[in-house]
């Protein structure tokens, strides 16, 4: 059986809808069972998830550093610290020390964490954003599961190209809102926007109750799914916090 943790909604505010602030990010109850990770058999598609085991993690520039380049708090990197773990997915592993991708500008940033600050499980899990094709795939080791229509950034406000993960889920507080019934905070960063709606620019993936917007370039960066297909992959898939996430222009 799967092991569940609660999706909460925090001050998560997406770059992908024209949302008022106060809408966007008025934090609530959980209310929601969502997936976290559950350790697979190893095949080469497994994907490392680091999961932080307290409210911040020394960040270094490489294993013989001799002092932390940066902390890099929860309260920095998700929208209910506390509620909602601080995740890395890990890039490459040397002994005791692991390079993570970081959910920090600029986009592709990595870094090194000690293995004994977090706890590791994988996935075999890893989603694939087509940006041409308006297409999302979702993969489990080299088969694709499911594969969805979305809608993308507009050519002014693009959806930055890049490896990122999924850091948190969240239910949107409003029902029938701008981010549909589930959104997804990912580890990257509007190309354009500096801060959008009160918020840091976080790229997301998520619903919408602009349903005609799907299959054209049409957010200010994030990554829009029918609220029926956004929710199988909450619901059914069960996507673990960590999940890769690799974006094509």
């Amino acid at each position: 059986m799967r092991r569940v943790v609660a999706a909460v909604v925090g001050a998560l505010v997406l770059v992908g809808c024209s949302a008022p602030a106060e809408e966007a990010a008025s934090p609530s109850p959980a209310v929601t069972a969502a997936p976290t990770s559950e350790p697979v058999p190893d095949t080469e598609h497994l994907a490392t998830i680091a999961t932080a085991t307290a409210e911040s993690v020394d960040v270094f520039a490489g294993p013989d550093a001799p002092g932390a380049d940066r902390v890099l708090r929860s309260e920095e990197v998700v929208s209910v610290p506390g509620q909602i773990p601080m995740t890395f997915l890990v890039d490459e592993e040397q002994g005791d020390w692991l390079r993570v991708h970081l959910p920090v500008r600029p986009n592709g940033s990595t870094g090194w964490i000690r293995a004994s600050d977090v706890t590791l499980t994988t996935t075999d899990l890893r989603v694939e954003v087509r940006l041409s094709e308006f297409r999302l795939l979702l993969h489990r080791g080299d088969e694709v599961i499911f594969e969805a229509p979305i809608g993308v950034g507009r050519e002014d406000v693009p959806t930055p190209g890049g490896v990122y993960y999924v850091k948190e889920l969240l239910q949107p507080p409003v029902p029938g809102g701008v981010y549909g019934a589930y959104a997804y905070g990912l580890s990257g960063f509007s190309p354009v926007l500096e801060e959008f709606a009160g918020g840091e620019g976080v790229i997301g993936i998520h619903g919408t109750n602009q349903p005609e917007s799907i299959g054209t370039e049409a957010s200010h960066g994030c990554i829009r799914m029918h609220d029926a297909d956004v929710t199988r992959l909450v619901e059914e898939f069960g996507l673990p916090l960590g999940t890769p996430v690799e974006i094509l222009a």
